[in-house]
């Protein structure tokens, strides 16, 4: 039963309110934002995009490596033929310069591998964050002390220099998206950490938890069946905010070469070979910077819209910011 009454128990709300109700609660939170609904309707159709990459190139009749020279100038240094960067019907967002490759393929296939390793990498974080986190505010002190300040190492550690060293060093025969998300993941969940750890010295004090603990339950029950529900608040607003870090990052390694290799398309890799061609062909640029513009900020502001509805503070907030409205109005 207290599995089931948790949210209820750890926000001090009255505990005869089930589980279900505040799914339903989050859920009317969030159709309340419109902006979070319209960030989210962006993310879903971004993920569609990329899951079906291969349906909307075969539809084309393209694909994001084969070299077509005869669409560039190589007079004129690889240009593109054709106005708009040689935009046509079978090539609908022009070719890459010098090389010829479909741009719209790339672009589809690169939303792959960036959405790909920045969900990867943030489920790695979230994982090894709760494992430590949870077992640094349920262990002894001994325990507290040892994984606390491992996790104040990983989160001193300068995330863009480590993923440099250990991206170099690995042979070129691994999968580089896997390893890209693995590297990223490994070095960044200290925050994750820290924030389950803050929350479990905090919810272990209840009564509920220390009912269960008094009871004879072991450390790995009581986080499995009463902790772990109680922070999937937490811990879910924190990957929303993760993803677009994420995001950002996996283009930067990518944009120092890096990150993923070629032929494998990227928005970071595109944006790379783009630098010396904003005048001449500047959809080259334009088109993998605005994907990254839209995705991160619809990310942003999705995240923002989920901290918000799962707050429980949010449903008060709202009806105080109401009802002065009506007073103002009145």
């Amino acid at each position: 039963m207290s599995e089931a009454l948790v949210a209820s128990t750890a926000t001090g709300t009255d505990i005869s309110v089930p589980v279900a109700s505040g799914a339903r609660q989050f859920w009317r939170r969030l159709r309340s934002q419109r902006a979070a609904l319209v960030a989210a309707g962006v993310v879903a159709l971004l993920v569609l995009v990329a899951l079906a990459a291969p349906l909307l190139t075969a539809i084309e009749g393209q694909d994001p490596t084969t070299y077509h020279p005869a669409l560039v100038d190589s007079a004129r240094g690889g240009v593109p033929v054709g106005s708009l960067g040689g935009i046509s019907g079978d090539h609908w967002l022009g070719v890459e310069p010098q090389t010829g490759r479909d741009l719209f393929a790339r672009l589809v296939y690169g939303a792959r591998v960036s959405l790909g390793v920045a969900f990867a990498a943030t489920v790695v974080q979230v994982l090894i964050g709760v494992v430590v986190g949870v077992a640094a505010g349920l262990g002894s002190q001994w325990v507290d002390q040892l994984l606390s300040r491992l996790t104040d190492i990983i989160v001193a550690m300068p995330l863009m220099i480590m993923s440099l060293a250990l991206l170099a060093i690995v042979p070129s025969s691994f999968p580089r998206p896997l390893l890209v998300a693995l590297v990223i993941g490994l070095i960044n969940w200290g925050g994750t950490a820290k924030i389950v750890r803050a929350n479990t010295l905090t919810l272990k004090e209840l009564d509920y938890v220390a009912a269960a603990r008094l009871s004879g339950w072991g450390s790995w029950r009581v986080a499995r069946r009463e902790l772990l529900p109680a922070l999937a608040a937490p811990v879910i607003t924190y990957a929303a905010i993760l993803v677009p870090i994420n995001i950002t990052v996996e283009a930067a390694l990518s944009f120092l070469g890096v990150g993923v290799k070629p032929p494998t398309p990227s928005w970071g890799q595109m944006l790379t070979a783009a630098d010396v061609w904003y005048q001449a062909a500047p959809q080259y640029l334009l088109l993998p910077a605005g994907s990254l513009f839209v995705t991160v900020l619809a990310l942003t502001v999705l995240g923002d819209g989920v901290r918000t509805a799962l707050d429980p503070r949010a449903a008060s907030r709202l009806r105080v910011g109401t009802g002065r409205r009506r007073e103002a109005k009145a």
